[in-house]
């Protein structure tokens, strides 16, 4: 059975996946290919055409195109407490009154009309809708791999009214125990924090985060934002997660906090400035997301962590890594399986897997997300004749041994190989890389490459049998979806990518996952010692990472990197 997964229904991060009889061959965010951050307001289309593509699946093939969202009953809670609790922006409850399903209608027929344009024509296909936080938790739950009952969670923004969900797995089957909706959103809260931050949203969430680590969570107490007895909550919209006129207006735009929460907390950061009392407020918006997640877990999912210990977590907030270390840590949790593409995007591997496993078609369990584009080396050497910047190139006779002698001399590498990760996480596919034993090597690939600001450290990847070392945990980590505390031999070995607070959020890399990545990381300990590499993106700050060979030639000849490894092509700006 062909199923195609689909998102892009709420304007942003729209996607692609395709499954054939369970197993998982493509998938692709539309972002990668239009370079636009998010496609915001856009359609799945390059990223359609590409899995059909990669999996020589003609359109007449596909079975069932699953999406996540589905259309609302009038009568349903949702509905309901959405125009209960937006009482005061009247336009808002009638529209979602009278037209609450309008935009799914509208989705419906452009999303029809780019099957059509791909040449999947509507009566050939089932089209299966699939509640947003369902979706959300499909692509956590049967990706996990695991067989026991298994307790599900998600934290999202907002989809389809739902904002949060707690129920368990059984027996392939996904339970709900309890809902949240609209405006009573953690994953909301969370991002009006990250707005008034000053950062960008959809972004901004993770860089909150980080700068969390650098303040003290108990200066200032955020509890006026919610009210919560431990087992409900409501968000103050009279602060957060504000419609119409109770919005906050900054050069002309609405925003989603109020004109009060600026009259308490005092004027939004400016710049890149880390200073009290900005890093204290991020502090204590990070301890409240904890503290009433590990709440709610208790009250609604306690009896299932009881019977199996395992936790499977996706939306957008399932991307907070500390909060995930946090749940790590809890005495009744064994294993916590994070979807590594929680956002929106995933959700298009959310609906296909839901549509499957509801066909009785198990679905394999996620092992790596290379399942993007890939290009061999003839490819390569082809775009490299076309770019315009006319770069020198050469072929590799032994790329990994080469391309380690680089990394071990201190030289930052572009590293594109194989197909392109799904997800916001770059894996050793289409990674930027150096020794982080080496001093000053974060300060070079800052100014090469990333501007990044100095607070913000970079991640680490190592080998599988040097994690039990190198951690004081041995929790499993394939996709950078934990932080782990680092000991103090290796705070000394590697000391460039160690947080301020002794971590490091890693990816743990095991030969079945990344074979080649895996064997590059084997060559670099032999020279340096150390079988670890700092990993971050292949892309410049604000850009999607690199898809193709034209991306990263795009992105090395934007910057003051020196060397770039596509396959066994090695680019250079000196002979």
């Amino acid at each position: 059975m062909v199923i195609l997964g689909l998102s892009g229904a709420f304007n942003h991060d729209p996607a692609a996946a395709l499954l054939v009889d369970g197993k998982l061959v493509a998938a692709a965010e539309e972002e990668r290919f239009t370079r636009e951050k998010h496609a915001r307001n856009g359609m799945p289309v390059q990223a359609t055409r590409f899995c059909l593509r990669h999996a020589g699946i003609k359109p007449h093939q596909v079975d069932a195109v699953a999406i996540p969202v589905a259309p609302a009953g009038f009568f349903t809670r949702s509905r309901w407490h959405y125009i209960r609790r937006y009482w005061y922006a009247p336009e808002r409850s009638l529209e979602a009154l009278l037209c609450d399903n309008r935009r799914y209608n509208r989705y419906i027929a452009n999303l029809q009309q780019m099957l059509e344009n791909a040449g999947i024509i509507p009566g050939q296909y089932q089209l299966v809708p699939v509640d947003h936080q369902l979706a959300h938790a499909a692509s956590a739950y049967h990706l996990s791999g695991f067989e026991e009952k298994t307790a599900i969670m998600t934290l999202d923004n907002s989809g389809g009214h739902a904002t949060t969900f707690f129920g368990y797995g059984e027996g392939r089957k996904i339970h709900k125990i309890k809902e949240f909706y609209d405006p009573d959103s953690l994953g909301r809260l969370y991002a009006v924090i990250a707005e008034y931050l000053g950062f960008d949203p959809l972004d901004g969430e993770y860089k909150v985060m980080q700068m969390s680590t650098l303040g003290d969570p108990d200066r200032y107490d955020f509890s006026r934002l919610l009210s919560f007895d431990g087992k409900n909550f409501e968000v103050n919209t009279k602060l957060a997660n504000v419609v119409g006129l109770r919005r906050y207006r900054k050069r002309n735009q609405g925003c989603t906090f109020s004109p009060q929460l600026v009259e308490w907390l005092g004027p939004c950061r400016k710049g890149d400035l880390t200073d009290d009392p900005h890093c204290h407020y991020a502090a204590a918006m990070q301890k409240l997301y904890e503290d009433t997640t590990l709440q709610l877990m208790d009250h609604y999912l306690g009896d299932v962590l009881k019977e199996s210990g395992k936790v499977a977590f996706a939306g957008t907030g399932a991307l907070n890594v500390r909060l995930n270390q946090k749940i790590i840590n809890r005495p009744d949790v064994k294993e916590l399986f994070v979807q590594p593409a929680s956002g929106d995007s995933g959700s298009a591997i959310g609906a296909a897997v839901y549509a499957s496993e509801q066909q009785s078609q198990r679905v394999e369990p996620l092992i790596h997300v290379a399942l993007g584009p890939d290009f061999d080396n003839d490819q390569i050497i082809e775009i490299c004749e076309e770019h315009p910047e006319k770069p020198m190139f050469t072929r590799l006779d032994n790329t990994l041994e080469q391309t380690a002698q680089l990394l071990a001399e201190g030289h930052p590498v572009a590293w594109f190989q194989g197909r392109m990760e799904f997800g916001p996480r770059a894996l050793g596919q289409r990674s930027i890389l150096a020794c982080p034993g080496i001093e000053g090597v974060v300060e070079k690939v800052n100014q090469q490459v990333k501007f990044r600001e100095r607070w913000r450290p970079f991640c680490p990847s190592l080998l599988d049998r040097v994690a039990p070392q190198m951690f004081k945990g041995d929790h499993p980590s394939p996709f950078m979806t934990f932080v782990s505390e680092v000991t103090d031999e290796w705070k000394q070995r590697v000391p460039e990518i160690i947080d301020s607070d002794g971590t490091v959020r890693a990816q743990v890399v095991s030969r079945e996952g990344s074979p080649r990545f895996y064997e590059l990381l084997e060559t670099v300990e032999e020279k340096t010692g150390n079988g670890v590499l700092l990993n971050t993106s292949l892309n410049r700050r604000g850009e999607p990472i690199a898809c193709t060979p034209e991306d990263a030639l795009n992105m090395f000849f934007g910057s003051d990197l020196q060397y770039l490894v596509m396959e066994d092509i090695l680019v250079t700006k000196q002979p």
